[in-house]
């Protein structure tokens, strides 16, 4: 997906005009626009620096060695992260080239996908400092922490369900549930940690 970015970005500054659309507000109409250098280029270069901190991490991790306990896990999330981002690029690009595409119907239901393969394999998450479910409570406790991200893995799964479901509501009425349903699963399954946390210290 990187290389077919980077043989894409020469494509596009070729064929691209001097300014191309790179924003869109919430009615999915276009309000930004930058240079045809900086639409070729910036995308994939900014995908290969997600790619490579994402890469990263696991070697800077004091605990780096239990990566390898959910190494498939730690790639799905990568692969869905830059396939997330190069589907961004390719619609930047089609719409810098003249081809009338929605981001109304493209970006809503891929976002909502992202979510759901973020809920199937968050349950094999392990204990680290920098993926998953990291609060007081989590790190504190192992079976916390597994039983949280087991929880948080459903309800991921259901928040992205229902943005793919949203994405046919009218663009206004989609960002407003994007937001309520973005919080509600960051929120949801802190509360649920700290609420399962404190019964096992009360039965302890």
């Amino acid at each position: 997906l990187l290389a077919l970015s980077f043989a894409a970005a020469f494509y596009f500054f070729t064929h691209f005009p001097d300014k191309v659309p790179t924003h869109w507000n919430f009615q999915g109409q276009a309000d930004g626009y930058s240079s045809r250098g900086f639409a070729a280029f910036f995308f994939p270069f900014f995908n290969l620096g997600i790619y490579l901190f994402i890469f990263a991490l696991p070697y800077i991790d004091p605990r780096k060695d239990r990566y390898q306990e959910f190494a498939r896990a730690y790639h799905a999330f990568k692969a869905a992260i830059v396939g997330f981002m190069t589907l961004i690029y390719f619609f930047v690009g089609m719409s810098g080239l003249g081809y009338k595409v929605s981001v109304n119907l493209i970006i809503p239901p891929a976002i909502g996908i992202l979510f759901m393969v973020f809920g199937i394999y968050m349950g094999k998450i392990k204990p680290n400092w920098f993926v998953g479910i990291r609060t007081p409570w989590t790190l504190s406790n192992e079976e916390v922490w597994d039983k949280t991200h087991h929880f948080g893995g459903v309800v991921f799964i259901i928040a992205g369900a229902l943005l793919v479901f949203g994405s046919f509501l009218p663009a206004s009425l989609f960002w407003i549930g994007f937001i309520v349903v973005a919080l509600a699963a960051a929120l949801v399954p802190t509360i649920y940690s700290y609420v399962l946390y404190r019964k096992m210290e009360e039965k302890r």
